[in-house]
């Protein structure tokens, strides 16, 4: 990676710093707070975009290059009931140096670990969450000579107020060893008996994995969080070199997320790792909509410290075990994830990202 997450502070830099918002589009050098309001020129004119239903808005196309995304800002209005579902339904694509497929595609909701339509807080290093909805990457994004985000709004409405601010650096050049950053969002629901929930595949190149994010929708009773990661790497044919030993053990977690024997599961969120979305019927989350749901979990782990590195290529499962009064047992549950890695390009095709009403427990 170049700078991530600031490099050395105390060193000077040799670089140009721009910002792209919805009043200074191009990102353009004293070309921001320009637009006129009521309070007269360069007075809060354009702070926010609308979105028509099926529109696609490209938020930024920096064609200064090489350079890197330092931090992306996205905030979205959630005051109608059909809002609720904006989260998933709201699509964010990024693009590396004219590529024709996106290294991230992604519903904009779970690539900042709020999968359910409920803006939930998140206090990590890559992602942070804040009351009500304010959602920022620090995930290091460098490019070559181009970058390109976009939104496109799969609502069935359309969406009046998109908030944004896209922070990054222009360099003279990167290091020749620079991956680009890509993220990946899967769903099986429900998932397969005996068969291990992909959470990414088919990636071909080197690079490191650095993250999972998980919505996980309970269709069973009893505790579900038996099931190890799997990391297969390299070739790794039926049995994967990294195999850990729970998923509650994979997020930090321990003896179901409980502080006491018997008591009730504890969210948290950390630097590094969370859980921190959790909702049951008896639970209210603040929406008529959700009230009435299945059981659902929300996690994330980032592997910023110890990165999952690979040469060739990576795939990475989870399994589907729960613990029952007579022991271990295969469960089907609704689960959604987010892969967040490195890479060298080009990188492989995404599976078809599942229409809007597929993105959804049910």
């Amino acid at each position: 990676m170049t700078a991530s997450f600031g490099g050395d502070i105390t060193r000077a830099r040799k670089e140009r710093t721009r910002a792209i918002t919805a009043e200074n589009p191009t990102g353009g050098k004293g070309q921001g707070g320009m637009t006129s309001s009521a309070l007269g020129p360069g007075r809060k004119g354009k702070a926010w975009i609308g979105l028509k239903q099926g529109e696609e808005a490209v938020l930024a196309d920096i064609d200064e290059g090489p350079g890197e995304i330092r931090h992306i800002w996205i905030t979205v209005t959630d005051k109608t009931k059909e809002d609720f579902f904006v989260l998933r339904d709201l699509v964010l694509k990024i693009y590396w140096d004219g590529e024709k497929r996106p290294s991230v595609e992604v519903p904009l909701g779970d690539f900042f670990c709020n999968g359910f339509g409920v803006k939930t807080r998140i206090d990590s290093i890559p992602i942070s969450v804040i009351p009500h909805g304010g959602m920022n990457s620090y995930f290091p994004m460098p490019f070559g000579k181009n970058a390109r985000i976009a939104i496109e709004n799969q609502h069935p409405v359309d969406i009046n107020y998109l908030f944004y601010q896209i922070d990054y650096a222009l360099v003279d050049e990167l290091p020749v060893d620079t991956l680009s950053f890509h993220a990946q969002w899967r769903r099986e629901s429900p998932t397969t008996l005996k068969r291990d929930y992909t959470i990414l595949d088919g990636v071909k190149g080197s690079g490191h994995y650095v993250g999972t994010y998980m919505a996980w929708a309970l269709l069973e009773r009893n505790w579900y969080g038996e099931g190890e990661m799997k990391f297969y790497i390299d070739g790794d044919a039926d049995f994967p070199t990294i195999c850990g030993t729970g998923t509650e053990d994979y997020f930090g977690g321990a003896w179901g997320f409980v502080e006491k024997d018997g008591g009730p599961e504890q969210t948290y969120s950390t630097a590094f790792l969370g859980h921190p979305y959790m909702n049951y019927p008896s639970q209210s989350a603040g929406n008529a909509f959700i009230d009435a749901s299945i059981p659902m979990h929300g996690f994330y782990r980032w592997h910023l410290p110890d990165p999952v590195c690979f040469a060739k290529d990576l795939r990475v499962t989870a399994q589907q075990i729960g613990l029952g009064k007579h022991g271990l047992y295969e469960r089907q549950d609704d689960i959604s994830s987010v892969a967040y890695w490195y890479q060298t390009e080009p990188h492989a095709e995404f599976p078809p990202l599942p229409e809007a009403d597929k993105r959804w427990p049910r």
